[in-house]
């Protein structure tokens, strides 16, 4: 009787890992591209989010690619046109073009906005990271002080600091990023509370490192993403309160062209100017409603676009 033979097991072994092994064919170039177009054309408001922030970030810091008029030029033979192919935006009641003061104003607001959500995002995190970590007295304590800022509304807040700073761009920014400390105070602290008690925080612990160390090694970058996503969410609200301030006379002084000023400035003219007032709004309503549909996206909300 002939005994049977099986294969060996080594060699069926290999054979069904060179099987399971065998690499996955890469997309092709063009299945990718077309996938990339599909997320995009399913989304067309994230799209005109994108592009209308990738025109305005370059634009500000060089106006000149848009327009080559100079935002301070009067010119009283024009003053009160509207809009035409000349003056897209019209000019106001000096005669100065209103879309070159668009333009150039867009990096004094901008630039108020991103300090204002720079000052937050450090003061707050430092806070929400010393409270979540060290907790006790000093959790107390910050926490207390956060509970302070939160009961007072944001915009008197930032209006009762502004007038004690003294007017000025710089000085609204600061105004304005105070008010959205406890907010990132409070998301900090809870992302910490949730990190230190993983396991590699606990063997850094037992390890013997000292704890600014643990902080910056372990707790701060795995606990900052949450905190990142709503420094751009809150961008759009900065913007707001910063032309808001500006719009009550507390930002850039004239003749300095910010957006929140150029819409006050033609508040006069409403009857008689409406493109003084309208059309720089717009503008800042577009700018706001892009940097928070861009934030959704980032946060995880980039459902289709119905």
């Amino acid at each position: 009787m002939t005994e049977l033979s099986l294969p060996d097991a080594d060699t069926a072994g290999s054979g069904a890992d060179l099987t399971r092994a065998a690499p996955a064919q890469s997309p092709h170039p063009r299945s990718r591209l077309r996938r990339y177009a599909r997320f995009w054309l399913t989304r067309p408001g994230l799209l005109l989010s994108a592009l209308l922030i990738a025109v305005l970030l370059p634009t500000a810091f060089f106006p000149r690619l848009l327009t080559s008029r100079d935002p301070l030029a009067a010119a009283p033979r024009d003053k009160l046109a509207a809009p035409s192919a000349e003056h897209l935006f019209g000019t106001d009641q000096l005669g100065r073009d209103v879309f070159a003061r668009v333009v150039h104003g867009a990096l004094l607001t901008l630039q108020a906005s991103g300090l204002a959500v720079l000052v937050g995002l450090v003061v707050g995190s430092l806070a929400g990271l010393l409270a979540g970590y060290l907790g006790g007295v000093v959790d107390d304590t910050l926490m207390r002080l956060t509970d302070v800022l939160l009961s007072i509304p944001g915009l008197l807040l930032s209006l009762a600091l502004v007038t004690a700073l003294g007017f000025g761009t710089v000085k609204v920014a600061l105004a304005v990023g105070v008010t959205s400390v406890s907010t990132f105070t409070r998301i900090m602290r809870a992302e910490v509370l949730k990190v230190a008690g993983s396991g590699y925080v606990e063997a850094a612990r037992a390890s013997g490192t000292r704890w600014p160390a643990v902080l910056w090694r372990h707790v701060l970058p795995n606990a900052a993403g949450p905190v990142l996503v709503y420094a751009a969410i809150d961008f759009g609200a900065v913007i707001l309160q910063v032309s808001s301030l500006s719009f009550l006379g507390y930002g850039a002084q004239p003749p300095a062209p910010e957006w929140g000023s150029l819409v006050s400035d033609g508040r006069n003219y409403l009857a008689t100017a409406w493109w003084l007032t309208t059309l720089p709004g717009l503008v800042i309503a577009a700018t706001v409603l892009a940097a928070n549909r861009i934030a959704r996206s980032l946060d995880g909300e980039d459902t289709e676009d119905r």
